[in-house]
């Protein structure tokens, strides 16, 4: 098959050892990002199995419709960039594993990086020390607060898991499911919402962006936070109601934010608001970012391009299609 990868900006993946599974297929690294319909159609206009990492590239209707050669879109994890209506009407399956048992360690461990650089002042520190001063200022610790856990699901788990190890006070807030699971993790929940960001010194958000909960934390949610609080984010941007972090940390509640995502990304522009603030730590997206990760990630997005060149499409999230598909 013909296959197209976009946006592997460090031309990682032939690195990998997955890489090998790709063997007898002729492949097409991109190493930019582009986002204009008409510069993607011209490159994938034979693309017949498209890759895609993450969430970097929007698939919609108007690029779909100008690949009539694609059959197959290869990815791993949500797949709110793909409009997954339009390639069932074209006839192009969808496959995407969800990784159910295999939470993201790596963007566990990014998040808990944060958590120490937003405390540690780290990042300010070293740019002290690199323009030839010293200490700016006084962290402070981790030991005996409070870290409160929003979304209790594989990756909350995991960071609820580090926050024990630093000999926090580990607090969950989520759906009723989710919280039974933190109980039953010994977990202790929040009587309420209001109470969960009264209360926590550290908040960490791990949900999946839908409709549910876009916007699910409030700029009320954020006025409830103490202004020695962090809010702490490696899910999405959209989970936060538009414009109420920038108004929140302006207005010194929490008193830092610690972000690997943005409402618009990639983020370029050196002047975005929130990248002018000092209580703002940020990172580009990069929770899911590490070779080891990447490995794990794209064994499975090759093993659905060969599944479907045998015949036998796995992951389908667009069962539809498979009655009609090219």
């Amino acid at each position: 098959m013909k296959v197209s990868i976009l946006d592997d900006y460090f031309d990682t993946l032939r690195t990998l050892p997955c890489f090998a599974k790709l063997a007898g297929h002729e492949v097409k690294i991109w190493n930019d990002h582009v986002q204009d319909v008409d510069r993607l159609a011209e490159r994938l206009a034979d693309t017949e199995a498209l890759v895609l990492i993450r969430e970097r590239t929007q698939i919609r209707a108007p690029l779909l419709q100008r690949l009539p050669k694609l059959k197959l879109i290869s990815q791993r994890s949500v797949y709110p960039h793909i409009d997954v209506e339009a390639c069932t009407a074209l006839g192009a399956i969808v496959s995407s594993n969800m990784h159910a048992g295999t939470p993201s360690y790596a963007t566990a461990e990014l998040t808990w990086g944060l958590v120490l650089a937003a405390f540690r002042q780290i990042p300010q520190q070293m740019a002290s020390l690199k323009a030839g001063r010293w200490q700016i200022g006084v962290g402070t610790s981790l030991r005996g607060k409070t870290l409160g856990i929003y979304g209790y699901g594989r990756i909350g788990a995991a960071v609820a898991g580090y926050g024990k190890a630093f000999s926090m006070k580990v607090l969950a807030w989520a759906r009723e499911a989710s919280l039974a699971r933190a109980a039953a993790d010994g977990i202790e929940t929040a009587p309420s919402k209001a109470a969960f960001f009264e209360e926590c010194d550290v908040i960490s958000l791990h949900m999946r962006l839908v409709p549910a909960t876009r916007g699910i934390v409030t700029a009320a949610d954020l006025a409830r936070m103490k202004p020695t609080s962090v809010l702490v984010n490696t899910s999405r941007a959209g989970l936060i109601e538009p414009g109420a972090l920038l108004a929140a940390l302006r207005a010194g509640r929490p008193g830092m934010a610690a972000v690997d995502v943005f409402e618009t990304e990639p983020l370029t522009d050196p002047r975005d608001p929130l990248l002018a603030l000092d209580n703002l730590i940020g990172t580009p997206h990069i929770g899911y970012v590490t070779r080891e990760e990447y490995e794990l990630q794209f064994s499975d997005i090759f093993d659905q391009i060969n599944a479907y060149a045998a015949g036998a499409p796995i992951n389908v999230v667009n069962p539809d299609v498979l009655t009609r598909r090219r």
